[in-house]
């Protein structure tokens, strides 16, 4: 009997040892797990921010589109909010944009059909930049898709509605709420009112009408937080 007991207390030992190995494997694991995390985030915002200091005019852009579209997210329940990839993808959106000349990019008058052409190959030249990525994953998605429209009228793919993926969908309202209370060279920037009245007139156009809802229920003062935060 005293045998059995020295035996079972021997595994029990060896069992604490392997729960304790474990434990130990795993917070090593996740410390690994949080760098790496880390320094992919800090890869992406160096590879952003030099994209955007070509443009004087959008100053942190898409660290406030990131924001907004993270804020819509978070309204809605949706994991996007809690994805890194989708942070990712909100903020190197415009990287195909370093294919476009500066005659173009900083051109303030209207832009020819032509110049309009090659802008609007930058979702496929982002993408083709970030395709060999693996981290970025969804992220890539966003990059593609971040000018299509709920109608359908969109680009690169003309994807509507529910086609569109999600992430592009909420990014889309981001988006537009940075343009319009952004100071451009051919516009001031408006005010929050008047950029929420412009966003909900294209609802079901423009933007999934379901975002739209989401957004609009998002109080002002979260809104002029992130914009204050971010500048």
């Amino acid at each position: 009997m005293a045998e059995v007991r020295a035996e079972a207390a021997a595994k029990s030992r060896q069992l604490e040892r392997y729960a304790a190995d474990l434990r130990e494997t795993f917070k090593a694991e996740r410390a690994h797990r949080s760098r790496l995390q880390r320094s992919y985030m800090e890869t992406v915002r160096a590879l952003s921010n030099a994209v955007e200091a070509r443009d004087a005019y959008t100053g942190k852009h898409a660290e406030r589109v990131a924001a907004y579209g993270l804020e819509i997210a978070r309204a809605m329940g949706s994991p996007l909010a809690d994805d890194p990839q989708i942070e990712f993808g909100f903020l190197l959106h415009d990287v195909g944009k370093v294919a476009v000349p500066d005659a173009i990019l900083y051109k303030p008058e209207p832009l020819s059909d032509d110049e309009r052409a090659l802008m609007a190959r930058h979702p496929e030249t982002g993408t083709q930049i970030l395709r060999d990525v693996e981290f970025l994953g969804e992220a890539r998605s966003v990059v593609r898709h971040h000018h299509e429209r709920w109608d359908g009228f969109g680009y690169p793919d003309g994807l509507r509605g529910e086609e569109i993926p999600l992430a592009a969908r909420v990014f889309a309202v981001a988006d537009t709420l940075d343009a319009l209370t952004t100071d451009r060279p051919y516009r001031p920037a408006s005010d929050l009112a008047h950029a929420r009245r412009i966003i909900a007139a294209n609802a079901g156009t423009q933007f999934d009408p379901a975002i739209i809802d989401v957004f609009a229920a998002i109080p002002d003062a979260t809104l002029e937080r992130i914009r204050g935060d971010i500048r």
